[in-house]
């Protein structure tokens, strides 16, 4: 008896694939290039165009304060308001003031009679001495005496403008035409003579307060224009120009203080609000020094290292190079040797980089 064998389509076209995929080669696993963030070495303060930030305020800031102690007995003043010169905004109720002006006053009075029976008894003894009645050393005295009580009464005259004077300390008279921004003090308060009790924004123009580093204070220079635009009003730039220079670093900042105008300011610009400042630089250079960030200097037994960016078409690697570094300011370390402007260098990941590494640029 004959049997046959039947093999179903299904087995057979399996095995034709199981065949076909046993005589391909198998792929190659692609290369995964680690990304790499880099910087271009560049001079210090070597921008073009570098923008920083300030804080707007008036012309003329003013503290408003008493040059006496007291009590405020008035103090006509809101935040806002808007005053003029020589308007009164406070007083002191004085009472010390006009306690020692009443006695200058009566001390005064006691010198003038003084002074006076001092003259009376000098036309006395005079006429008495023409007589040969008195002496020439009774005349003296008397002349003495009298100059003595006029001096006394000079000075205590002296001393009742000067208690006078002490009896407007206690008044606050607006300096100069202005507005009221900030107050520090309520009515009834006893307060000290110096202590600010609120604070006159006076003056028509607008300045903006800025710091400068040092790595491009020398290319600032008085009368120079800037750009200002400010975070409040967006869209709106104007026109600035620079009016101060500090020649002196702030220690509390490490930078140098600068003052700019704003030209063509409006009434939209409010002290205090943030502003950018921007300097264009033109084509001048600084500083001829070479700088690069402090995060992308990497040091061991050798020293100090960057990693260089190489490239050889699509080639990208990694060269570590050993540099000499200078001062640390605020954009980083100065290079003194080592590396030349332009060159690319990793800013990221130093510590697993490897000497000869290929890497992709992000």
């Amino acid at each position: 008896m004959k049997y046959t064998l039947i093999i179903p389509f299904f087995t057979i076209l399996l095995a034709t694939f199981l065949l076909q995929g046993c005589g391909e080669k198998e792929e190659a696993p692609k290369k995964v290039l680690r990304p790499l963030k880099f910087e271009e070495v560049g001079y210090l303060g070597g921008e073009k165009v570098r923008t920083f930030s300030g804080t707007a305020q008036t012309e003329k800031i003013i503290n408003l304060s008493f040059r006496n102690s007291g009590i405020i007995t008035l103090f006509d003043v809101k935040l806002g308001q808007k005053v003029k010169k020589g308007q009164l905004l406070a007083r002191l109720d004085n009472v010390q003031s006009r306690l020692s002006y009443e006695q200058a006053v009566t001390q005064l009075n006691s010198a003038a009679s003084q002074m006076n029976t001092a003259k009376l008894s000098l036309n006395r003894v005079r006429a008495l001495y023409e007589k040969g009645s008195a002496s020439l050393s009774d005349f003296e005295s008397a002349k003495n005496s009298f100059k003595t009580a006029e001096e006394s009464f000079k000075s205590a005259k002296r001393g009742v403008d000067i208690q006078a004077e002490q009896i407007q300390y206690g008044y606050i008279f607006a300096p100069e035409d202005g507005t009221i921004a900030s107050i520090s003090a309520e009515i009834d308060e006893n307060v000290q003579a110096g202590q600010p009790v609120a604070v006159l924004n006076a003056g028509t123009e607008m300045e903006i307060s800025l710091g400068i580093p040092e790595s491009v204070i020398n290319g600032v220079s008085e009368g120079m224009d800037v750009k200002v635009n400010f975070s409040a009003l967006t869209e709106q730039y104007f026109e600035g120009k620079i009016t101060e220079v500090s020649p002196a670093v702030d220690a509390n900042t490490a930078t140098y203080p600068v003052m700019a105008t704003v030209v063509n300011p409006t009434n939209a610009i409010k002290s205090g609000m943030a502003a950018n400042v921007t300097f264009d630089f033109g084509e001048r250079k600084v500083e001829n020094v070479l700088v690069v960030p402090a995060y992308a200097v990497g040091e061991d037994s050798n020293g100090r290292f960057v990693f260089l960016v190489e490239q050889n078409g699509t080639n990208i690697t990694v060269k570590k190079q050993s540099i000499t570094v200078g001062n640390l300011s605020l954009e980083g370390f100065e290079v003194v040797s080592g590396l030349s402007a332009g060159q690319k260098i990793a800013t990221a990941g130093l510590q697993t980089l490897l000497n000869g590494q290929e890497v992709k640029l992000q």
